[in-house]
């Protein structure tokens, strides 16, 4: 028997719609500010309905950039934010991917050793350890450049963990018929291990490439050159640029920009994400 009872059932939408526009509003927000001028925003009460002059904001802020001349477009500072996330959501994954085949298919000395102080680098972010880091990267010539903003982070103790855990779960069997079949280590990895875990392997993707996409200290320490600067990077300077006021029509537009590509990656890979969290397909 299903209880009928409206009263509730009311109550738990309006909650949910409630919680809704509460994470909504500050994103209406910035999209209503980055379609007006620069005037319109100076002004009080601010508006809460879009203007007229989003798309020449928009021009603006991808080919001319904010804060006078010497500028970095933010068309650059996306693309560098893009490079940056991708190659450490895809380096993470491989990395983590050969590291935990290794510790559960192999058997070699001090095997769970290493394991574990993998495991135990969850206690050393990037934050704690920024100053020798910083060192390796500068003696290596890798300061700014691609590879200097992501080898540092590409390691990943989470994710192998992960990795191990799945394939923990995987029969024995299916190593031994893989053997019958004369297939080898990296035969069995690609044919069998590796499909099993897409599920897994997207919804790692997601949570990386946002963690790629939002890095802001460690590029802001290696980075001189304007060319390599990220999106995130961009917006808070744009909010200290010298001698000039805030232009928040424009640092609306660029925030509102850097939204899309990680909305874009959750919203593709939605089903897989949530079933990499959920379940597992074996």
């Amino acid at each position: 028997m299903i209880e009928n009872r409206p009263f509730v059932t009311v109550l738990a939408h309006l909650t949910l719609i409630l919680g809704v526009a509460i994470v909504a509003f500050p994103i209406w927000i910035t999209f209503v500010a980055a379609t007006h001028d620069a005037l319109r925003m100076t002004q009080v009460p601010l508006p809460l309905l879009p203007g007229d002059q989003f798309f020449v904001n928009l021009k603006t802020v991808l080919f001319e950039g904010v804060g006078g001349e010497n500028a970095t477009p933010v068309w650059l500072m996306m693309t560098n934010s893009l490079i940056m996330a991708m190659m450490i959501a895809v380096g993470k994954i491989a990395i983590s991917l050969l590291s935990a085949f290794a510790i559960v298919y192999f058997r070699f000395p001090f095997r769970m050793g290493f394991f574990w102080m993998i495991f135990i680098t969850l206690m050393l972010p990037v934050e704690v350890r920024i100053f020798p880091t910083f060192a390796v990267v500068a003696n290596l010539n890798m300061l700014n450049s691609y590879w200097g903003m992501t080898v540092p982070l590409i390691a990943s103790a989470t994710a192998t963990f992960m990795f191990r855990q799945v394939f923990l779960t995987i029969p024995d069997e299916m190593l031994e018929a893989a053997r019958v079949d004369g297939a080898g280590p990296m035969r069995f990895f690609w044919d069998i291990l590796v499909p099993l875990s897409r599920t897994n392997i997207a919804a790692l993707f997601v949570i990386l490439f946002i963690y790629g996409w939002n890095q802001y200290l460690w590029p802001l320490l290696i980075t001189t050159d304007t060319g390599y600067f990220t999106v995130v990077m961009g917006i808070k300077q744009m909010l200290e640029a010298a001698e000039l006021s805030p232009e928040w029509h424009l640092i609306m537009m660029t925030a509102l920009l850097a939204m899309i590509p990680p909305i874009i990656v959750v919203l593709s890979m939605q089903k897989m994400f949530v079933k990499g969290l959920t379940e597992t397909e074996k």
